[in-house]
């Protein structure tokens, strides 16, 4: 456990603040928290230590791995403010801290900040490309010193000429839009609440979106209007062969229903940056985790989409910031 001892005597009547975040790429982030209050800074992300702090704090910054939950929150009787480095909020029970009158801090609306963030967009165009092109097979027959396609396999199509559609065009949907313009793809984008003007990009209907395009790329946030929005009786309606993308959120997909279509080879390969309840301590036993150990037409990574050095500086110094404004009001 490496928790930073408390030693400011002053620290009982200043606010006490507890950074639970890996600042190792920029212990500078520090710096203004430290002119606001007392720092305890945490560098063990575990959920029952974490929680043990909680009587003391009133301001936290914590990471996505440790859950912000009805019985966390119990603890927390002084806690005024939680921060969050991420623009996803899943980890945070949101109704919980409306109705303790807690305020939150988090990425979700910091838009000239996030268009700077490429990452998580070039994941998603990674996904797509290594499920395309079957990568995780192509990795493991290089190794065994195999050249050439398989006989026994159909050669894959290349991407010029299909058709990409992407769902939600917010900030990463236009970036991954733009690549799939690049790439010569045939470009549908579906957002309810944005008119899309942009050249070379046709904004069609969900149902449209999902009976024509080759590839479906997620980008939505997860709430209740979206959560399961990938179910069973939508993936019937793809097209037999289509790609699917996710580095949003786990929820949006229906997992049992992805793994028949997987199955099936209705859906001809996923790949997925995000899964559902991401904080199972049993997450390994998951059919979902078992299906792709097995299978090459799966490819995970494990919630790494928005992980560049840029991002993750550049969103811990401003969260710091923003932190350290809040408490001088």
């Amino acid at each position: 456990m490496n928790v930073a001892p408390q030693t400011d005597d002053a620290a009982a009547v200043s606010p006490q603040i507890l950074v639970a975040v890996d600042l190792s790429t920029c212990p500078e982030a520090l710096d203004p928290l430290r002119q606001m209050g007392h720092v305890r800074y945490v560098s063990d992300f575990d959920q029952e230590l974490i929680e043990s702090l909680m009587p003391a704090t009133d301001a936290y910054l914590g990471h996505t791995d440790v859950r912000v939950t009805e019985g966390f929150l119990a603890q927390a009787s002084r806690l005024r403010v939680v921060c969050t480095c991420s623009t996803g909020t899943d980890h945070i029970d949101l109704n919980a801290l409306r109705a303790r009158d807690i305020d939150l801090i988090s990425l979700t609306t910091e838009y000239e900040l996030l268009d700077t963030f490429t990452s998580t967009a070039e994941m998603a165009w990674l996904l797509l490309q290594a499920c395309r092109r079957r990568l995780p097979r192509l990795f493991a027959r290089a190794k065994e010193g195999q050249i050439g396609l398989e006989e026994e396999q159909p050669v894959p199509h290349q991407l010029s000429r299909q058709t990409l559609g992407i769902v939600g065009y917010g900030r990463l949907g236009k970036m991954v839009a733009e690549y799939g313009k690049a790439f010569r793809l045939r470009v549908l984008a579906c957002d309810p609440y944005k008119q899309i003007d942009t050249p070379g990009i046709e904004q069609v209907d969900f149902d449209t979106l999902v009976r024509q395009a080759d590839v479906i790329s997620l980008h939505v946030h997860l709430n209740d209007e979206t959560r399961g929005m990938i179910n069973r009786e939508v993936l019937a309606r793809t097209r037999p062969g289509v790609t699917l993308v996710n580095v949003s959120r786990g929820g949006l997909v229906c997992e049992e229903a992805l793994l028949e279509a997987l199955e099936s080879g209705h859906i001809a390969a996923a790949g997925l940056d995000v899964v559902d309840n991401e904080w199972d301590a049993d997450l390994r036993r998951r059919p979902l985790l078992e299906y792709a150990r097995t299978h090459d037409n799966l490819s995970l990574t494990p919630h790494v989409g928005g992980g560049s050095i840029e991002s993750v500086v550049d969103a811990r110094l401003f969260i710091a910031q923003k932190l350290a404004d809040y408490l001088a009001r």
